[in-house]
Order: C-alpha cells, then sequence, then structure tokens
C-alpha cells in the first residue's frame, strides 16, 4: 500500500489547483485522497470531473447560515474523524479560504505533516483580501512544507521566518491545469456563451468580467460594474461576459447594473472548460479573481485587476497585469486604452509558471513524506 496524501479542497479554484497534483501522483509511490468538505457543493464536483477526479470522501456539512464560524465549526469534527480514520502520511490544502483553514488545523492537531500549495502570498493588509491574507498568513505557521508558487511568493516567507528547508518554489499549479483543459478544446456548453460564439467569430471583441470579493460588495462593485456598462455603450464592437458568482448579494447586485445591458450576457458560473475558452477567446479580463491573474497571461491577454491591492505582483511587473482598482473612471479610462491598442501580452512568458509545477509539488511531498514525523496525535 502506498501512504495516503490527503489533499482537502472545498472550492472551486481550490479543486482547479488541486487536480493536477492528484493527477501527478500516478505512479509516485503516494497515493492520493481527494476530501471535498462541501464549502462550495457541487462546483467542485463539476471542477474536478473535466480532470477525470472524483472527490473520495465528502464530509457531512451543512450550512444553513452561510458564516464562516458555523463553516469552520463544521469542517472541524468532520476533517478530524477523516484524519483519525485513514491515518494519511501528509495533508495537502491550497491557497486560503476557511477549508484551508480548517484543513491545516485539524491535522497539525493530529501531528500529521501539513503542506501549503500556493504558499506565501501576502498583501499585508488583513482587511484586503479578506478573510484570505489572514486566513493565509495563520496557515503558514502550521506547515511544514510551503510549496510556492513563485521565487517572490519564497521571498515573503523567509522574511516570516519560515526555515529555509521547509521552502519549495514549484511554479503555481493553475499553469499545469489551464494548459491541460486548454488542449481537449472542448466546446462551450453555457447556452449563453455558446450563443455569443458566432458573434466573436464574425469579429466582435469579447470582454470577460468576474467579481466577487467581499470586499468590493457594494459601492466598490457598482463602480466596476458602471464602468463595464459604460464600456459596451462606447464599444459597439465589444461584448461583456459576465459569469456571475453564486452568491446571492453578488448576483442581485450585478443584475441589477448589467440585466438589461445590450451586449452584455450575465450567465451561472461557468464550468472550467468554458471559463478556459473563454479567456482564449477574450480581448481584455476585468477581473478581481486571483487565479484568472494567473491564467489569463498563458493566452496573451491582458488582464485589468479591479483590486486596490494584490498578491500577484508578479504579473504587473511582467506587464500582463494592470491594478485598476474599482474606481469607475479609472476602471473604464484603462479598459478604453487597451481596447483601443488591441493590446496583447506576449505567449509563452506566464510569470506564475512553465506547466510543470505539480511534478515539483509530488517530488517535494515525496521528500516529505520520507522525513521522520515529530509530532504525534494524543
Amino acid at each position: 500500500m502506498h501512504p495516503e496524501v490527503l489533499i482537502i479542497v472545498g472550492t472551486r479554484p481550490e479543486a482547479v489547483k488541486a487536480a493536477p497534483v492528484a493527477l501527478a501522483m500516478a505512479g509516485s509511490g503516494l497515493a492520493p485522497v481527494i476530501v471535498h468538505t462541501g464549502q462550495h457543493g457541487r462546483v467542485v464536483d463539476q471542477a474536478l470531473a473535466p480532470f477525470g477526479l472524483v472527490p473520495d470522501e465528502r464530509l457531512p456539512v451543512r450550512r444553513p447560515g452561510g458564516g464562516q464560524a458555523e463553516l469552520m465549526s463544521a469542517l472541524l469534527p468532520a476533517l478530524d474523524a477523516v484524519l483519525a480514520r485513514r491515518g494519511p502520511a501528509a495533508v495537502v490544502v491550497q491557497g486560503d479560504t476557511t477549508t484551508t483553514l480548517a484543513g491545516a488545523l485539524a491535522a497539525f492537531w493530529r501531528g500529521v505533516p501539513v503542506a501549503h500549495l500556493e504558499a506565501g502570498l501576502r498583501t499585508g493588509d488583513l482587511a484586503a483580501p479578506f478573510p484570505e491574507e489572514g486566513n493565509r498568513q495563520a496557515v503558514a505557521r502550521l506547515c511544514a512544507l510551503h510549496l510556492a508558487p513563485t521565487a517572490a511568493a519564497a521571498g515573503a516567507l523567509r522574511a516570516e521566518s519560515v526555515p529555509v528547508p521547509d521552502i519549495v518554489v514549484t511554479g503555481n499549479t493553475v499553469v499545469d491545469a489551464v494548459r491541460l483543459i486548454a488542449s481537449t478544446d472542448r466546446p462551450a456548453v453555457d447556452p449563453s456563451f455558446a450563443a455569443l460564439e458566432p458573434e466573436l467569430d464574425a469579429g466582435a471583441r469579447l470582454v470577460l468580467v468576474t467579481v466577487h470579493r467581499r470586499e468590493s460588495w457594494g459601492a466598490p462593485l457598482d463602480g466596476v460594474l458602471s464602468a463595464v456598462r459604460a464600456l459596451v455603450e462606447r464599444h459597439e464592437d465589444v461584448r461583456v461576459l459576465l459569469p456571475a458568482h453564486p452568491n446571492p448579494a453578488v448576483r442581485a447586485q450585478v443584475r441589477a447594473a448589467l440585466g438589461d445591458t445590450p451586449r452584455a450576457v450575465v450567465t451561472e458560473p461557468l464550468g472550467y472548460p468554458d471559463l478556459v475558452r473563454a479567456l482564449r477567446r477574450a480581448a481584455l479580463v476585468i477581473t478581481d479573481s486571483g487565479g484568472i491573474q494567473e491564467e489569463a497571461p498563458t493566452f496573451g491577454v491582458p488582464v485589468l485587476v479591479a483590486r486596490d491591492v494584490t498578491e500577484r505582483l508578479e504579473a504587473v511587473g511582467a506587464g500582463c497585469a494592470r491594478l485598476v482598482g474599482t474606481d469607475r473612471a479609472r476602471v473604464l479610462e484603462a479598459a478604453d486604452q487597451a481596447l483601443a491598442a488591441n493590446l496583447r501580452i506576449p505567449t509563452g512568458a506566464n510569470p506564475f509558471g512553465d506547466g510543470h509545477a505539480a511534478e515539483r509539488v509530488v517530488a517535494a511531498l515525496r521528500r516529505l513524506v520520507a522525513a521522520p514525523v515529530l509530532v504525534s496525535a494524543s
């Protein structure tokens, strides 16, 4: 029997970024066990499916109120029960969600080594993004292995006195994921997106918009949406595609701002292959998503980051992204400039990786599992 490594996921980005790691474990001597915490429900299954993966464990978590405390209080005992039953050699958590923090804490309490995928991202501001910045700083204190996506992320960890031998720069596994899905070249599944494609084939330009950050709810999000509406009005050849976030408050705000706007299509959340297809076809992306900042450079698509700070400054430094905040005038001006110049980014120079991050992650995990565990569960 190969030693088991629990890969804990609860949101779609976690599933997408963990999937290449699970696939890379084939033949490695490690047995991946995907644990779905239920934080984002069925969208996790949808994200794993294009990779040919399904969860091995599903937690019986119910969260009728939707609060963070409620979720954490449900996750910890459920994760502890899985750890006690399976006795894994290591646990992998990804990113900075409540699932990430709960997984790291439960494993730490059980004396199971924790590996943090996408470690070292920092803004230095606990309020932005909230609660993600606090989660990832807390997780860093619990980990035995820090899998940093970039040299800058590794530098941030060293600045926090994380032992250098515990840090491995791997690249970001989302680049592995996006390349793998793009290579399959699947047709659009979402009917609204599919209906838009003939217009793109005829010369219309696609602007992909994704906005959902908690700190942007209310007036900041209104500023971005107002800029998007004005952009459509100014450019007759522009078509906007905006997959609405599942959060009811965000969806209501989006539909109020763009629901009756010609040439703006608001869809349900896109499956990952559809999202990758939209990125490949886009002329411009306006987003507050961290993952899209990492994915878009693979296809040469310029990104406007609708946030005041970003923990992914590598994209800004490489000229792949521009930090524009949420002010209507600033977003609109930057979008106008990008479209007027038909701006494209050189492909093949994604600052977040070369598509082989998962191989490096698995090599580091093999070394971790081979090392003696110094703490045991009581």
